[in-house]
């Protein structure tokens, strides 16, 4: 009995040894599986959101195999930029030189799917529609730019990559902030801040979804600032950029109301969203009309409305037209402006 128990603690250790040196985190090896032949990764398979927490059966696992070479890898939803910060985290943990590899692929695929410009369009190699132009819609270009700033920094898990890509990647990191700042809106001849997405020629701001129109965005403006405000040592352009966007941020804010989801049983959920007022709350509306800074909201018909109620209930109630995105980021600039004003 004691050999047999000596014999299957042995057994373990040496599993657990080779876990340690190869690595087998189901998380890690399913990425493995979806990246693409060219180095990124999409942000569904077979039409549904990917969950790399899930046991793939052997046939599940040759139909993703079968598609690796498919054209739809993308930065939106944090596509891509997630992937290579969870792999290189656990190539950490567990040495898996296939983690690191795909890792460095990853990063080669966003190098190449950068504009000359410097912006980043929301799919790469597929470019249908609005999918070709500049993304900074969800943090999508923002993303990408925090994995190139980590590697030229080597900071963080990305620490881990090789020498050669540093330097590329410091290069398309400064083509990308001189993007930002290019298409930093202007009105009047006074900086004011981003739309979601741009033209990739004109480097105008560009229609995507119906309802997603040229406008400026609370949202994603307040992931930039954010971002730009990482940046060491920057130039009095950034600088500018960031004031700018801050005193547009302020300037837009809309005081005295709020949006509750409110009962309403005849419905088809139920509950609809309403703006209601509110003393004590203070909100951003996601969408701003370039000129006249007044909020605006539209069905997946395209047309504009000013109002929340007057968008039909399946859009009203499946958007985030307000929120309260540049709270955050205000503290974060307070601090910022005390640093740099010492």
């Amino acid at each position: 009995m004691y050999k047999k128990l000596v014999g299957i603690t042995m057994c373990i250790t040496v599993c657990l040894l080779f876990v340690q040196v190869f690595g087998q985190d189901l998380k890690a090896d399913n990425m493995l599986l979806m990246q693409r032949s060219y180095g990124g990764w999409p942000k569904h398979i077979n039409g549904k959101g990917i969950k790399y927490e899930k046991e793939f059966t052997p046939e599940e696992k040759a139909i993703i195999a079968s598609q690796i070479n498919d054209d739809d890898a993308t930065i939106d939803n944090e596509a891509t930029s997630k992937e290579i910060w969870y792999l290189a985290k656990a190539y950490k943990q567990y040495n898996n030189p296939k983690y690191l590899i795909a890792v460095e692929n990853g990063i080669r695929y966003l190098l190449k799917a950068q504009y000359t410009n410097g912006g980043w369009p929301q799919f790469y190699p597929d470019k249908k529609m609005y999918r070709a132009e500049i993304t900074y819609n969800d943090n999508a270009m923002i993303n990408v730019m925090r994995v190139f700033q980590a590697v030229t920094l080597k900071e963080k898990d990305l620490d881990i990559v090789s020498p050669e890509l540093v330097e590329p990647c410091a290069k398309a990191l400064d083509k990308g902030v001189d993007c930002i700042l290019k298409t930093q809106i202007k009105v009047n001849g006074k900086l004011t801040a981003w739309c979601q997405q741009y033209d990739e020629v004109t480097l105008q701001p560009a229609k995507a979804r119906s309802y997603e129109l040229p406008s400026i965005c609370s949202a994603e403006t307040v992931g930039i600032v954010d971002f730009l405000m990482t940046l060491p040592n920057p130039k009095q352009e950034i600088n500018d950029a960031i004031n700018a966007a801050i005193a547009w941020l302020h300037a837009v804010k809309i005081v005295g109301y709020k949006v509750v989801v409110a009962p309403a049983p005849e419905s088809p959920k139920g509950k609809d969203k309403k703006l209601v007022e509110d003393a004590s709350s203070t909100i951003w509306a996601r969408f701003y009309e370039i000129g006249t800074n007044k909020p605006f909201f539209c069905d997946r018909d395209g047309i504009v409305k000013y109002s929340l109620a007057e968008i039909g209930y399946e859009r009203r109630n499946g958007y985030a037209w307000y929120g309260t995105w540049p709270m955050k980021v205000q503290k974060k600039y307070d601090t910022w402006l005390r640093k740099k004003n010492k």
